[in-house]
This record gives C-alpha cells, sequence and structure tokens, in this order.
C-alpha cells in the first residue's frame, strides 16, 4: 500500500517539471505578445538589467500560481491514487491554474498601465530603468498571489461539489 501512496508523488514531480518549462514558455510568449514593442531576447543579449527583472518576476508569477495548482492536485489524488475521477478533476484544476496565471500577467500589465499614466513603460524598460523594472515586478507578483489564492479556493470548492461523486 506504500508503494500506490509514492504513486501520486512522483507523478506529481514528474508532471510538475514538465508542466513548468510549458508554463513558462506560454507565460514569457503571452508577456512578449503583450510587450510587442520590445525584443527581450537582443534586450537580454545586451545586458538590459530592467527587462530580466521583468522577465524574471513573470516566471516567479507562474512559478507561484503553478504551485498552488500542483499542491491542490497532489492532494487530490492522493486520497485515493487510483480514482480516475479525482485524476481528472485534478488535471482540470491544473489547466484552470495555467489559464489563471497568463490572465494575471495581463492584469498585472493593465494595472501597471493604469497606476502609471504619463510614464510609457515600455520606453522606460528599453532604456533599461530598473525602478519601472521592480515596479512592474512588484505588481506581476502581487496579482500572482491574488490567483493563487484564487486557485486554492477554486479547488476546495471542486473538492465541496465532487465530494459525493468522487
Amino acid at each position: 500500500m506504500a508503494l500506490i501512496g509514492i504513486i501520486p508523488a512522483f507523478v506529481q514531480l514528474v508532471l510538475g517539471l514538465i508542466l513548468a518549462i510549458v508554463y513558462i514558455y506560454i507565460g514569457l510568449s503571452v508577456f512578449t505578445k503583450l510587450t510587442k514593442e520590445i525584443d527581450e531576447e537582443a534586450e537580454l543579449k545586451r545586458g538590459n538589467v530592467a527587462i530580466g527583472i521583468l522577465m524574471a518576476a513573470v516566471i516567479l508569477a507562474i512559478a507561484n500560481v503553478i504551485q498552488a495548482s500542483m499542491g491542490n492536485f497532489i492532494g487530490l489524488i492522493s486520497r485515493n491514487p487510483l480514482n480516475i475521477m479525482l485524476w481528472i478533476v485534478g488535471i482540470v484544476q491544473i489547466f484552470i491554474g495555467i489559464v489563471l496565471a497568463v490572465i494575471s500577467i495581463y492584469i498585472a500589465i493593465s494595472v501597471i498601465d493604469k497606476i502609471t499614466k504619463n510614464i510609457d513603460e515600455i520606453e522606460e524598460l528599453r532604456k533599461g530603468n530598473i525602478a519601472v523594472a521592480i515596479m512592474m515586478a512588484i505588481v506581476v507578483i502581487v496579482i500572482s498571489f491574488a490567483i493563487q489564492a484564487g486557485v486554492t479556493e477554486i479547488s476546495k470548492a471542486v473538492l465541496v461539489i465532487f465530494g459525493g461523486i468522487i
């Protein structure tokens, strides 16, 4: 029976690594589309610390939401690792997590634009303005905390809804 308990942990590890890579790629792709005026790769090659700070914050925000999704997933399937319905619900929760992580990047960029009406953030980032990058990074991370809490609450609701079924 102890071996059955290892299965969800191993699946979480493998799935977590795969999803982390995929989600980081998706998140940075969304970020690149939202900041299409900047060639992030060229700026990083040039040594633009501001771009590096903001991209690192995007990765951290995604990781924050993924951690909540994966933690909820393993908590769910560890109840009964052989219950297919639990696996399906867990995977749906992970999918919801990535959708919300991507939405958090969009929300953060929109909030930043509203907060700094008289600042062209893209131009400031291109110039390497670290102060703007840090402010933007903090907004991205804070939004991810809110999304993380939402993912956790969604997971609790899913357990209540499916509690009688699974």
